[in-house]
């Protein structure tokens, strides 16, 4: 009988109405009783005062006993009159007091008969009812309408059956508003894929263009040309192939080969992999570990001395180094595109009993504060944006360090540099 709310109710209902003809039969069969012992002892009296009047000298005493005593003999003597002990009533009263009981018995029952029937098709029809909504809440819900609050909140079968659509709706509502906002994600994100390469391809194909229309360019303008080409060519592979490990990552197709790595591998890959833009702009990078720092202006974490001696020599942290170094080779990346030539990038880490740690400050010309808030969204580029920038590295950088248990912050000063901070949980 669990969650059979509308069906207990009824049921209720039926044995309330059951009980209410049942006391009315028990209260008829009283009355009925009574009155056959009312008109019992009236035709009685009658004989004892017709007995006196005739026969003065009887006793009344013995005449009582007489008709109260079981007398072998009345059902042979009331024969003699024509009166079946069995089928007959010697009082008439009582016989027209029978049938008017019989009646009243028979509508009684009839009435409790029809109640039944009658709460039955109300049980019936209401279950009908709610089995049509559910149906109309289907057919709706198959239209594509999902502005339905179907909600019901009684606990029986049907009511329970009736809220399941609402949850199904609720769904596909939620499906479809996310579909919509992945077409419209998709259509920007298509948007900034076509803008990103537009550029460069334009570029490249005005400087052919000159190439080869122009046979007799001199040798240094020919060779500027290439390098120019070349670079759109590097930048528009950086960008696919990190819009493809993004893919892979919003796919959830890529696994990581996660062990203990030391931090000083990561970073050098990372070094080796932006060293030929680094050379063009003659910039150095310079890594240190935190305990062996003794300068404050790389104080990254602000650490007083006690705080600085809790940092280990020796770094580590459990990841996949290869894609760490990704993820510090575009930090890197941003920091150089960033920075004047001949500067320095200088880059701290360490390790302590909660986390590890890697800090990377460059020197050059920061971002706007209401650009911070955004760095690390797909496709943004703030005010101070290289023109080369394709506005990926960031957000692939901080996909691939959330990944491995970390996370990353940024500060920055127009004009006095930009420091990345990336920490790893123990």
């Amino acid at each position: 009988m669990k969650n059979k709310e509308n069906l207990k109710k009824y049921l209720g209902i039926t044995l309330i109405v059951f009980l209410i003809f049942s006391a009315v039969l028990i209260t008829l069969n009283i009355i009925q009783y009574r009155t056959y012992n009312q008109n019992s002892n009236i035709a009685i009296n009658r004989i004892i005062n017709n007995i006196k009047k005739n026969y003065p000298e009887a006793d009344v005493n013995e005449i009582i006993q007489i008709l109260s005593s079981e007398n072998e003999n009345l059902e042979d003597l009331l024969k003699e009159y024509g009166i079946d002990i069995n089928t007959d009533t010697s009082i008439l009263q009582n016989q027209n007091e029978y049938n008017k009981f019989m009646i009243l018995s028979v509508l009684t029952l009839l009435l409790l008969l029809l109640a039944i029937i009658f709460i039955f098709i109300k049980y019936n029809k209401s279950q009908n009812k709610k089995i049509a909504e559910i149906t109309k809440y289907i057919e709706e819900i198959n239209k594509g309408n999902y502005a339905l609050n179907i909600q019901d909140n009684s606990e029986d079968e049907l009511s329970i059956l009736k809220n399941e659509p609402y949850k199904i709706t609720v769904m596909l509502k939620e499906q479809s508003e996310n579909s919509l906002k992945d077409k419209v994600q998709l259509k920007k994100s298509l948007e900034d894929i076509s803008h990103q390469l537009k550029t460069p391809l334009t570029s490249i194909t005005i400087m052919l263009d000159n190439l080869l229309d122009n046979q007799n360019m001199d040798e240094d303008t020919r060779n500027d040309f290439l390098k120019s080409i070349y670079r759109e060519i590097t930048n528009i592979n950086f960008f696919i192939q990190a819009l493809l490990k993004l893919s892979k990552f919003d796919a959830n197709t890529i696994k990581f080969n996660s062990k203990e790595e030391k931090i000083k591998d990561i970073i050098e890959e990372a070094k080796q992999n932006v060293a030929m833009i680094c050379d063009l702009k003659n910039i150095e990078i310079e890594a240190e570990t935190l305990k062996d720092n003794e300068t404050q202006e790389y104080d990254s974490v602000e650490l007083i001395q006690e705080e600085k001696n809790s940092y280990k020599t020796e770094t580590s942290v459990v990841c996949d180094l290869k894609w760490q170094a990704e993820a510090v080779t575009n930090i890197l990346k941003n920091c150089v595109e960033h920075s004047e030539a001949n500067s320095k990038i200088h880059i701290l880490y360490g390790e302590n009993s909660m986390y590890s740690e890697i800090v990377i400050k460059d020197n050059g010309i920061g971002i706007d504060k209401q650009d911070l808030k955004h760095i690390f969204e797909r496709f943004y580029k703030g005010k101070n944006s290289n023109k080369d920038s394709v506005g990926i590295g960031l957000s692939l950088a901080k996909t691939i360090i959330e990944k491995d248990n970390g996370y990353i912050t940024v500060e920055s000063e127009i004009g006095e540099g930009t420091k990345f901070s990336i920490r790893y949980l123990k």
